[in-house]
Order: C-alpha cells, then sequence, then structure tokens
C-alpha cells in the first residue's frame, strides 16, 4: 500500500485553531457567560418574531444575494446597496477578502494584538501575517506604516479593536491610509462600531467612498443579538464588492439571518437600548476594578481588558475562581496578553457578581 496521502497547501498546518469564549463547563446550574462580547439584552424582540414563520418555507433556498437586507443596511446608513456585500459573520467577509487578494509570498499586516481571525485568514491562503507592535495596547500608526514592505497586499485594523477596547481617531485612519500604496487594501474591521461614542471616531464609510483600496467590515453579532445566526456586511468600492461577490458562496447568508437582521436593523430603539446599558456600566467597571487594583485600558466597546500583572496573582487562578462561582470570562494569552482576561458587559447583577469576586480573589 502507498504511503502517499492528501497533504495540504504549506501554511494550513501553521494554524493554531480559533477557540471562541467558554459556555460553561463550570458544573453549575446558573452562569454567567461573560466571555465572547455578546449583547446581555439579546435580540430585539421584532428579529426574533420575524423568525417564527419561516419554519413553513425551510424547503426553499434563501436569496442569494440579501437583497431586503442589504437595502435595510443601505437605508439606515445611508450607503448605496450596490457597494455592500453580506455574508456568513464578517469572519466569512475577512476570510473572502483574504482568499482573493494575498497568497504565496503575500504578507497580511495587522497589530500584535489584533484579532485572531486575520492570522488564520493569512495562513489558509499561504500568505505571511505580520504583527506591527502595540504600545499601551492601541494600535499605532507609525509602527504600521513601518511594517509595510513591498510584500504588504492587506493590512487589518480593528477599530475599536478586541480585546483591548481602545481606537484610533478617524485622522489617525486617514493618515494610516495616506501612507499605504494604492495597492495594498485597507480593512477597517468595525465590528463594535455601534458602542462609539466619541466624537473623533467614525466606522470608516466616508473613507471608503473616498478610495478604491478601502473597505469596511460590520456584524449583526454584537449590538444587535444575531451572533447564534452569523450575518455580517461590508461596504467597498465597485472593484472589491464585484471580486467578493465572485468568490462567495451562492448562498451564503441563511434565510433566518437575513430575516431577522431586516427586523433588527430596522429596530433601532432597541439598539438604543442595548447601547444605553453598555454605556452605564462601562465606566461603573472600569472605575471599579482598578480600585481594587487592576489595570484597564479605556474601552469603547462593550467588553474590558483587565490586567491582573501588578496584583501578585495570575490572571489563571483569576479565570478559575471566577468560573467556580459561575462568572465565566475570556482568557486573552492567545492574543499576547497571558496576564489579562477580557469581560464583556453582563446584565446588571453579572456585572456586581464579578466586581465582588474579583475583590475577594485579590484580598486572599
Amino acid at each position: 500500500m502507498s504511503s502517499l496521502q492528501p497533504t495540504p497547501k504549506p501554511g494550513i498546518l501553521d494554524i493554531t485553531p480559533y477557540v471562541g469564549g467558554k459556555s460553561g463547563g463550570t458544573g453549575l446550574q446558573k452562569t454567567a457567560k461573560l466571555s465572547s462580547n455578546e449583547t446581555p439584552l439579546g435580540a430585539s424582540p421584532k428579529a426574533r418574531a420575524a423568525l417564527k414563520d419561516l419554519g413553513d418555507t425551510l424547503q426553499l433556498y434563501p436569496d442569494g444575494g440579501s437583497s431586503e437586507l442589504i437595502a435595510a443596511i443601505a437605508d439606515i446608513h445611508q450607503l448605496p446597496a450596490t457597494n455592500i456585500i453580506c455574508g456568513n459573520g464578517s469572519d466569512e467577509i475577512l476570510s473572502l477578502i483574504t482568499n482573493a487578494y494575498a497568497g504565496f509570498g503575500d504578507e497580511v499586516l495587522f497589530s500584535q494584538h489584533g484579532f485572531l481571525v486575520y492570522e488564520l485568514a493569512a495562513l489558509s491562503n499561504g500568505a505571511t501575517p505580520v504583527k506591527a507592535p502595540e504600545p499601551n495596547l492601541t494600535t499605532d500608526v507609525d509602527a504600521l506604516l513601518a511594517a509595510v514592505t513591498d510584500k504588504t497586499k492587506i493590512l487589518f485594523l480593528a477599530n475599536p479593536n478586541n480585546p483591548t477596547g481602545t481606537y484610533i481617531s478617524i485622522s489617525e485612519v486617514e493618515r494610516l491610509h495616506a501612507g499605504l500604496r494604492n495597492d495594498i487594501l485597507l480593512v477597517l474591521d468595525a465590528a463594535y462600531a455601534e458602542y462609539v461614542r466619541k466624537e473623533d471616531y467614525e466606522a470608516g464609510a466616508s473613507l471608503v467612498a473616498a478610495n478604491k483600496n478601502v473597505i469596511m467590515t460590520r456584524t449583526f453579532s454584537k449590538i444587535y443579538g444575531l451572533a447564534a445566526l452569523r450575518v455580517g456586511w461590508a461596504y467597498g468600492s465597485d472593484d472589491v464588492i464585484d471580486v467578493l461577490h465572485r468568490i462567495r458562496g451562492p448562498f451564503n447568508v441563511n434565510a433566518a439571518a437575513q430575516v431577522a437582521g431586516v427586523a433588527a436593523v430596522n429596530d433601532q430603539a432597541f439598539v438604543e437600548a442595548a447601547r444605553a446599558h453598555n454605556d452605564k456600566w462601562i465606566p461603573i467597571l472600569i472605575q471599579s476594578l482598578r480600585g481594587i487594583g487592576l489595570e484597564i485600558p479605556d474601552s469603547v466597546g462593550n467588553f474590558i481588558l483587565m490586567d491582573f500583572k501588578n496584583t501578585g496573582k495570575s490572571a489563571m487562578d483569576a479565570e478559575a475562581f471566577l468560573s467556580a462561582r459561575g462568572l465565566i470570562l475570556r482568557s486573552v494569552a492567545s492574543y499576547g496578553l497571558p496576564s489579562c482576561l477580557r469581560m464583556s458587559v453582563g446584565l446588571d447583577d453579572e456585572n456586581r457578581a464579578v466586581i465582588d469576586s474579583l475583590r475577594e480573589f485579590l484580598e486572599q
């Protein structure tokens, strides 16, 4: 018998599979999952209601072009519908972008503590992931520009960034773009844009409108509460959107995601309620946890990053202590932050429980 066997492309076996935030495993009946940056308010009641009648049409393929969903997105954000594409979560769109624009011998650039999917997408397409230093847990435009080479084809910018919660201003994003060659695609990953209240922040639509080498990606998994349905979207130039349509699956967004997405995007009152809950708790969490000795960068997302490095305690022990009490946070050692945990904003009682439990842990 031959010893030959199928061999994956170079780079595939270098990938560390993505592992999402833990969901349970504590052995307790009641747990608070604060590990995946999900909205604690859930999905819009209108989105849930829109799913009820779908069971009568499960034998039908979904709309391959997500036309109603794209029209709803375009209307809410005042964007041209022809320049929007939907995907099976923004993760699929990030992967499609890399598949289309980077391959063997190319480099894909991103910030040191950027979203893990960027590296995975680069390696799965045979490209080389390149990480620029990120001082003070914030994207450094000069460091990114210094890392550009003649092999750079894509620059991913998570703004706000996960897992740090930090952001850079639109003027800094524009400075970054101005320093790039026209053949480098700047990908503005704005998954948490709906949470940001800063006057100097913009998700990137204006930069896309003015340039052919910029694309902005967004998601329904965060403030819209549709993570289970996997639906995301992107806004880009005519040429880039055309390329992505050529390589996406013919029915890449399922019918449930489309129906719920339309209802969710049209329920902006519910979005505002989710934003208000986040606005209430982010400063309380940061102030309270800094007060017991944790280092926490200012966050504009729906999560915070807590650093245990100066407490005499480890993040691993803190995670175990919280988990034993049904409080599930996210280790971010895989992001190069072994002394940190990430916490999603939860419901009122969940947030208070984390504060009280961490105070107890640090006082032991």
